[in-house]
């Protein structure tokens, strides 16, 4: 594997670990919910800007994100299946 995409592997974990610890939830959780929003593409695709930022400011980023996707998935189908609390 080269070099960047192990940088890239590395850092969606680190994401993942933090993001589940701010939000209360174990990694598993924090990674699925996470996937199902499409947030971890989206730091794929965006890790060069990314990981230049604190982790504070991309833990806010990404809990904006699927916040607001969930909003988009709610109002398309009247359901809501996703932690209350994040």
């Amino acid at each position: 594997m080269a070099a960047s995409v192990l940088n890239i592997i590395e850092y969606l974990v680190l994401l993942v670990a933090a993001f589940a610890s701010r939000s209360n939830m174990t990694e598993a959780e924090a990674y699925r919910y996470l996937s199902r929003f499409g947030a971890l593409a989206l730091c794929e695709k965006h890790y060069g800007i990314m990981h230049t930022l604190s982790l504070e400011e991309n833990i806010q980023t990404l809990q904006t994100y699927c916040q607001r996707k969930a909003a988009e998935y709610e109002s398309r189908t009247g359901l809501l299946d996703m932690p209350s609390e994040v």
